[in-house]
């Protein structure tokens, strides 16, 4: 028994330790940095102040599908989020587009998606959050369209606050984009360390010229705020994938989630649904415990757990009747594993197996 128990233990640790080494210095730290930065000088009113009812469609949708990634946010903080927009006079729509894109299109998932189980199922996981968000948004906003009705009234307009020139933030952010890509291209290791090295003098120097140190403090707040709530979890997180990959092999989900049959991607998308999976945790869920790196499960289920999985959790299920009603939270369930179920099986299909 002592050995069983210790192996599990290795496994776990191995799992950590090879995480750590492949993932942390040159790709997480940098999404990191970029997602506090965002937190910090990206104002949200001058993104919520579109998500109104009165909005054209193409803008409100348009911003609510990609402000996951403008605002960086996780599942841990995404339902909050949801709350304070839903309660400020969001549309139904609008709303829901944002509650079912901003887990997963958010940078630190798309980029750990992509390096851990493939540039594949990245873009298709990046692409589909955004195209189905809309769908959900869409269709929630024809299912309720009285409540969208009763904030026609009383729309609030919301006072503009002023940021950074347009010009900085592009550079600023550029410079951090650009170190992110460069930590996660297959290049050499010491010419990837140079280039981030070189790029981060560069930032350090326009933060420095066009900065105060109020607003670096808020930033480095931010990320650590950001770096407290996500990392530690997910350390334990891919140490428990670890341990229960060593008690569950792939294989053991072989007959359930094997292949690109609509059954399978529902089951993913409803296993997804029920699980609790903090921000990236998904992604070794999905590529060791559930065998998709090895080939066990299919591409099309493991896209639909993807898109699933962050976007519902029974926890959620429960906040989100308290929110926004029972009628709707139990309509946007059924449309998140709906719409997951389908994206995956196309996908799949797309993928030839």
């Amino acid at each position: 028994m002592a050995d069983i128990v210790y192996d599990a233990l290795v496994a776990g640790a191995n799992a950590l330790l090879g995480y750590l080494s492949a993932h942390v210095l040159t790709c997480l730290i940098p999404a990191f940095f970029i997602a506090g930065a965002i937190a910090a000088f990206v104002r949200k009113d001058a993104i919520l102040k579109y998500f109104g009812p009165e909005v054209e469609k193409w803008k409100a949708y348009g911003i609510a599908a990609i402000s996951g990634g403008v605002l960086a946010v996780c599942s841990c903080t995404i339902l909050p989020i949801f709350a304070g927009i839903y309660k400020k006079g969001s549309g139904i729509g609008p709303a829901t587009t944002f509650l079912f894109a901003g887990p997963a299109i958010n940078i630190l998932a798309i980029v750990y998606t992509a390096q851990v189980l493939g540039y594949d199922i990245g873009a298709a996981r990046a692409t589909c959050a955004i195209v189905l968000s809309v769908i959900v948004g869409l269709v929630m906003s024809v299912v309720f369209r009285k409540h969208d009705e009763s904030l026609r009234a009383r729309q609030a307009k919301r006072r503009e606050e002023k940021g950074k020139p347009a010009g900085i933030l592009l550079a600023f952010f550029g410079l951090l984009v650009t170190i992110l890509i460069i930590g996660g291209a297959d290049i050499n290791f010491v010419a990837k360390i140079l280039l981030m090295l070189v790029l981060s003098v560069v930032l350090g120097f326009l933060t420095y010229r066009y900065f105060s140190v109020e607003e670096i403090k808020t930033w480095g707040s931010e990320t650590l705020d950001l770096g407290k709530k996500i990392f530690p979890v997910l350390l334990a997180g891919v140490f428990l994938v670890g341990v229960i990959a060593f008690f569950l092999p792939p294989e053991t989900f072989g007959p359930f989630l094997s292949g690109n049959s609509v059954l399978a991607c529902v089951t993913a998308s409803m296993i997804g649904a029920l699980l609790y999976m903090p921000t990236l945790l998904e992604v070794p869920v999905v590529g060791t415990t559930l065998g998709y790196t090895s080939g066990v499960i299919g591409h099309g289920p493991a896209l639909s757990l993807l898109l699933a999985g962050p976007s519902v959790s029974l926890p959620g299920m429960i906040v989100l009747s308290r929110i926004m009603g029972m009628k709707k939270t139990v309509a946007y369930i059924i449309l998140v594993i709906g719409i997951s179920t389908i994206c995956g099986y196309i996908f799949g299909i797309l993928a030839g197996g």
